[in-house]
């Protein structure tokens, strides 16, 4: 494909096409790298909903022939919430990037309305009221080794199989949130949790009729809006890390229940107002019997079913073809 100089318009058909195609990661990241111009994209305002496209892959349990390590298995510490198992900013093709096997949390930081929060960063504002929790001092094993874990989230053949699937977030007037919750949207809440590749790509597990063992990446963009206090929560299990133009700012890895943390976005000290950020998110359902799994925020994130038309790989404003401009 030429990139120069052609536009190439993207509605739900054509970004269905990019993504089978395998270009949906190189159009995300086109848009994902910020601060960049406050007029180069306008986030569409006042939705009801926002979609946004989850890429799913699957892994067989590490017990089963051509299963992978860090699936149905109990990290050598036990079961729980742990820290440190990535690096703060995420490598060179965007992704979580192995630190240590995880230190194993006993109470978590939390906020001065008593919401769990990461632990301080450098990078992270401190508030009144800020509590601090406590981790162990060694490794507890939840991730094996380095190797195990570049596979979590890119394409390995024989080890792992790719699907894309929408999920999609309803507007909620009365907290000025937008909110994914698998027990209540119409396409999980029967499913008896998050579970979208049921019967799908390596089928389901054992006995459970559930297709769990799976990692999942939402990649998208905010304005940020300084001093509108906007906030980014997550609720579920298992792994889950949060990053902002390439910063952790949620950290929830291990196999645990559900469990939570909160990023206030004006904690975020180098963020401008007006600029546009990449926000993106990692989850990994590796154990039976639970996945739970809700995402609620104020951020106004970029749509799915609204995506920008690329001009040489780079944004540009796309027309309203219903709205007749």
């Amino acid at each position: 494909m030429k990139h120069s100089h052609q536009v190439l318009l993207l509605d739900r058909a054509g970004f269905a096409a990019l993504a089978a195609g395998g270009l949906l990661t190189a159009a995300v990241l086109s848009i994902s790298r910020g601060p960049s111009s406050a007029s180069a994209y306008q986030p569409a305002a006042g939705n009801d909903s926002i979609q946004l496209i989850a890429t799913i892959r699957d892994f067989k349990a590490r017990e089963l022939t051509g299963g992978h390590g860090d699936f149905q298995r109990e990290p050598a510490s036990g079961f729980g919430h742990y820290i440190g198992q990535v690096a703060d900013t995420l490598d060179a093709d965007g992704l979580p990037k192995f630190a240590s096997q995880g230190y194993k949390v006993n109470t978590q930081w939390t906020d001065a309305s008593g919401r769990p929060i990461i632990k301080p960063r450098s990078y992270i504002s401190a508030r009144p009221g800020d509590q601090p929790g406590s981790a162990a001092t060694s490794t507890g094993g939840s991730i094996q080794n380095e190797g195990l874990f570049r596979q979590w989230f890119r394409d390995i053949p024989g080890m792992n199989k790719r699907t894309e699937k929408p999920l999609t977030f309803i507007f909620n007037p009365s907290t000025n949130q937008y909110v994914f919750d698998d027990t209540t949207d119409p396409n999980y809440k029967t499913l008896g949790g998050f579970f979208p590749i049921n019967g799908e790509l390596y089928g389901n597990y054992s006995s459970t009729g559930k297709n769990y063992h799976f990692t999942a990446m939402l990649e998208t963009t905010f304005r940020h809006q300084a001093g509108a206090g906007h906030t980014f929560t997550f609720r579920g299990d298992d792994d889950v890390w949060v990053f902002v133009d390439g910063k952790l700012v949620i950290d929830l890895g291990g196999v645990h229940g559900a469990i939570s943390q909160t990023i206030e976005l004006d904690r975020l000290n180098w963020l401008a107002n007006g600029q546009i950020y990449s926000l993106k998110f990692f989850f990994a359902e590796r154990h039976t019997s639970r996945s739970n799994f809700r995402i609620e925020t104020t951020l106004n994130l970029q749509d799915a079913t609204r995506r920008p038309a690329i001009k040489g790989w780079e944004e540009v404003e796309p027309k309203n073809e219903e709205a007749g401009s």
